[in-house]
């Protein structure tokens, strides 16, 4: 049995709205050997993980699984993987539960998905799974010679609980993501420890441990100096002990002598109760303690001993939530057993763990442990009689084996008067005050009592799960701290998908917001925008770039384009968006990553629906996208139609739904918002630039869109006029997506389309078009399209052009030189275009040129574009002598664009170009950086400007 591939999902994905892994296992020979039938297996199995007993599978009840595995022939071992992995996890800490295994439909090959907490946790729980596996395999069977050499499940479990302590959220932060996560309050990890951020963009809050974006810096500076805490809290009359700060461990023994035995020696800044040693009845004992304390501190502290229990009272935001009791760890006698027996005795009880791992820490034999049995005359070996309580360590830390003892009810109010006094008087907003008294439940000042520290960062587990007594929700109170009820969390996000136009439309949105005033977080094929200027340069339409928006605490308002891609390799970078929308689906892609069809194409996109909250936008016109409906939890949906007469659309419309309709007037089309019984006329088509007055009729229903996306988030209808109005579709706006050029005596395209659909909607528009010469298409497809994709593009393209010339992308992806190409040349003829008007030139920039050089006054060229830069540059630095008036002024930006009586404005871009871009998009150097062409010199405000000769390059 081998793992043939690997994928971790990071947020909602085609198995679950949660993280989950997919492994891609091929049982091997193991195929035709169920768990039942092979010997020893299932006992084996057992033996090495009992808790698997609880496992409920199929049948819903604790065993079900063990039934699963013993009945008839049993289960094959792609399931059994499954919920070994699960159960490694659940045994370092995690609380997961969800799995599943299916059939690839490849004979011994099965897709197995498991639920994770934390990333590398889950992926080395596989791994073990694995190796435990293979090493219950009797003697024979290939999957034993996997089987590392020494094997042993039990060390490496515990070598994993301790990677997965280093990993895995703590109790303290593990108990905040919880309460927020019942608040719906969205959380992102920033690092491999406890720094977390809660809430989204402008909103976002961020903990470490239990230190928050609120906790002042000066009250944890003045909480880490023991001597400095004790000072401000003494001089305000609160209980403390006297104490003195010491270098050495002569001045060690004077204080001591000072204060009168016995006395208390602490590091000066340490935590966890380490390197304390308390009820010191000698100069020896000082002197020993203050070598051990000085293992953590330079400084150290000698203070008055105060009789008592150690209680820790925890204080937010100026209100005491709760109140432990912390009792140091240590054994009870029998009489019969010794100390070192004793220990281990503890140390079985099922809550202790490693670390944090569990709500109880093993108690470890160390020094302090050894130097309490020395006082007391004893050793390890020693039997202590029966009912003697042993005590192994000075503090009640639990992090060093302590218990703990909710007492938060009964605590007296004179003690929760002075812990609120004191966590104010350091400034703390999470404040954790140690507080020694015989008796928590009488008054300080009755029978005693002092204060010994206050913490920066307390921690959460004695409170969250005690020994004995209530657990406290202590979490809540902190995040109602950082987001008080009825105060925002989350911002608005809106999340498109589909085959074709989400990145117009997402650009049409964000301009939408932009202007109404919002600062947007854009993610696009081709990078990052935060309030349009463009920070991170690539495709960044997955997980990845959309946290990266979400992260950025200067955004309030996130649009997202959501790709296939994304969604298949790692699903979505965050859990709920506030309006989902999936424009259209058809083919492309299909026969990638185990989508073979358009169904489950329909199923991957759906994701964005599926978790969108307040409405799911879809395309009417699309079968795949009406289906969607029944997969929502979102508040409403509104369509989007192209048929005024659309039947469901009527009677969505009829009920109060919502929808934008393309409706036919006496001056041409108008985009229609419908809602709640409203018929509201928006504007009509002709008046938005990206239309070409109304004839790109793929960008009319692009505009629809973000229309009833900008409506469902709020939008002001004016200003989605106002929106729609001033997008238009030039390279500045809208790279690659219908770029015209008209500087030339013929009219150029660049449309970076790459799938049939893409080419059938810019033939389409061709053809609508008023060109008095000849049609020319520079054509080309993707290498990983399948063969009968390409033929489909030559199929649409063949009858709106009069000339095509065939190129071939700069990546291959996996095909040979000139295959697409041929296929394409084929595919034009066998749609009736004469093979004297095909060309093959397979360099992008010379077939651009080769195109452009071919035209002649009143031609269009369509270019389908690969890198887009490069060709919108070619096309803007094309001249010919015999198109350019000697008296013409030419003049190009300091952006590559030509200029021709257009004004610029003072910062020398020109009008309509959005401020914040500096350079041509998808390059990252300034066109100022290309040297000029021959004949151009620059005025001075490096505007390049062709020489009086006339010549136009």
């Amino acid at each position: 049995m081998q793992i043939l591939e690997r994928r971790v999902y990071r947020g909602p994905n085609l198995y679950a709205h949660f993280p989950v892994i997919r492994m891609n296992i091929d049982l091997g020979e193991l195929e035709q050997w169920p768990s039942a039938t092979i010997p020893g297996f299932v006992d084996g199995l057992l033996e090495a993980l009992p808790t698997l007993q609880q496992h409920t599978c199929s049948y819903g009840d604790a065993g079900g699984f063990v039934r699963r595995l013993r009945e008839d022939s049993g289960t094959w071992l792609g399931h059994v993987l499954e919920h070994v992995a699960i159960e490694i996890q659940v045994l370092t800490g995690a609380k997961v539960s969800f799995g599943k295994t299916r059939s690839t439909g490849a004979t011994g090959q099965y897709y197995v998905v498991y639920e994770y907490e934390e990333e590398r946790v889950g992926e080395a729980a596989s791994d073990l799974a694995l190796d435990l596996l293979h090493s219950l395999l009797p003697d024979g069977f290939e999957g034993r010679k996997s089987v590392p050499a020494g094997f042993d499940f039990k060390s490496r479990l515990e070598d994993l609980i301790a990677f997965a302590q280093k990993r895995q959220f703590g109790p303290s932060t593990a108990s905040l993501v919880r309460a927020a996560e019942r608040r719906d309050i969205p959380w992102i990890r920033l690092n491999d420890q406890s720094l977390v951020q809660f809430g989204h963009g402008r909103y976002q809050k961020r903990i470490r441990a239990t230190v928050t974006s609120e906790t002042r810096h000066i009250a944890v500076e003045i909480a880490s100096d023991k001597e400095e805490t004790n000072k401000i809290l003494g001089d305000l009359g609160l209980p403390v002990p006297r104490q003195h700060l010491v270098r050495n461990a002569d001045r060690a023994v004077a204080a001591a002598n000072r204060l009168g035995y016995p006395v208390v020696v602490k590091p000066l800044d340490a935590n966890h109760g380490r390197g304390v040693s308390i009820d010191l009845q000698s100069e020896a004992a000082v002197r020993a303690a203050f070598d051990k304390a000085q293992e953590h501190s330079n400084s150290v502290i000698v203070e008055t001993y105060i009789p008592g229990f150690d209680h820790r009272m925890l204080v937010v935001a100026g209100e005491l939530i709760a109140v432990a009791k912390r009792v140091p760890g240590h054994i009870v006698g029998d009489g019969e057993r010794t100390i070192a027996q004793l220990i281990e005795q503890v140390n079985s009880d099922p809550r202790r763990g490693i670390g944090h791992e569990k709500v109880l820490t093993r108690i470890e034999l160390d020094y302090q442990a050894r130097r309490l049995l020395e006082l007391k005359g004893y050793s390890a070996e020693t039997v202590p009689a029966a009912g003697e309580e042993v005590y192994l360590r000075s503090t009640g830390n639990l992090s060093t084996g302590g218990t703990a003892i909710d007492l938060t009810d009964v605590c007296h109010h004179d003690n929760r008067e002075m812990a609120v006094r004191a966590a104010k008087a350091i400034g703390l907003d999470i404040c954790g005050i140690d507080f020694i008294t015989p008796d928590i439940t009488r008054s300080h000042r009755e029978v005693g009592g002092g204060i010994c520290e206050v913490n920066a960062a307390p921690g959460f587990r004695m409170h969250v799960a005690p020994t004995e007594g209530t657990p406290r929700d202590v979490a809540g109170p902190v995040m109602d701290m950082l987001f008080p009820p009825g105060t925002p969390s989350r911002i608005p996000i809106a999340a498109v998908t589909g085959t074709n136009g989400k990145t117009t439309v997402c650009r049409m949105i964000a301009h939408i917001h932009k202007m109404s005033g919002a600062t947007v977080g854009l993610c696009t094929t081709d990078g990052v925008y935060i309030d349009g200027e463009r920070t991170v340069v690539g495709d960044m339409t997955g997980p990845v770039a959309a946290q990266m928006v979400l992260r950025d605490p200067l955004v309030d308002l996130a649009v997202l384009e959501t790709a296939r891609g994304g969604l298949l390799r790692a699903g979505m970078g965050y859990r709920a968006c506030n309006v989902g929308a999936v424009l259209n689906v058809t083919s492309d892609h299909l026969g990638l990553g185990g989508i073979d069809n358009l169904d489950q194409l329909a199923e991957l996109k759906r994701i964005v629906v599926e978790v969108a909250r307040d409405c799911a936008v879809l395309n009417a016109d699309d079968e795949h996208c009406l289906r969607m409906a029944d997969y929502t939890q979102a508040t409403r949906i509104g369509y989007v139609t192209t048929s005024p007469k659309h039947d469901l659309v009527r009677r969505h419309i009829r009920a109060g739904g919502l929808a934008v309709v393309l409706e036919e007037g006496i001056n041409g089309d108008m985009i229609t918002v419908y809602d709640r019984g409203s018929h509201i006329p928006l504007l009509w088509t002709h008046l938005i630039p990206a239309t070409l007055e109304g004839k790109a009729l793929h960008n009319v229903q692009n505009a629809m869109f973000a229309t009833c996306v900008a409506y469902a988030m709020g939008v002001k209808l004016e200003n989605i006029r106002q929106g729609l109005r001033t997008f238009d579709s030039t390279y500045f706006q809208a790279p690659g997506r219908l770029n015209v050029f008209e500087e030339l005596p013929f009219k150029v395209i660049l449309d970076y389309g790459h799938n049939p659909a893409a080419v059938r909607a810019m033939a389409s528009l061709v053809s609508r078009l008023d060109v008095k010469g000849k049609r020319v298409c520079v054509l080309a497809a993707p290498g990983d399209r399948r063969d009968a994709d390409i033929a489909e593009i030559a199929r649409h393209a063949a009858p709106a052009f009069d000339q095509f010339i065939i190129r071939q992308d700069d990546g291959l992806r996996g095909r040979a030189s000139g295959e697409v190409a041929d296929l394409l040349r084929a595919g034009l003829l066998q749609a009736g275009v004469a093979e004297d008007k095909i060309q093959i030139i397979l360099d992008e920039q010379r077939s651009i040129d080769t195109a452009l050089a071919a035209c002649d006054q009143g031609d269009l060229l369509l270019i389908f574009g690969d890198n887009i830069s490069r060709c919108w540059k070619q096309i803007v630095r094309f001249r010919e002598d015999r198109f350019a008036p000697a008296n013409r002024a030419v003049a190009t930006s300091s952006v590559g664009q030509l200029a021709v009586g257009l004004p610029s404005n003072p910062t020398g871009h020109l009008a309509g170009q959005p401020a914040g871009l500096t350079g041509p998009v998808n390059d990252d150097r300034p066109l100022e950086a290309h040297p000029a062409p021959a004949g151009v010199v620059e005025d001075a405000r490096g505007v390049r400007l062709a020489r009086e000769t006339g010549s136009e390059d």
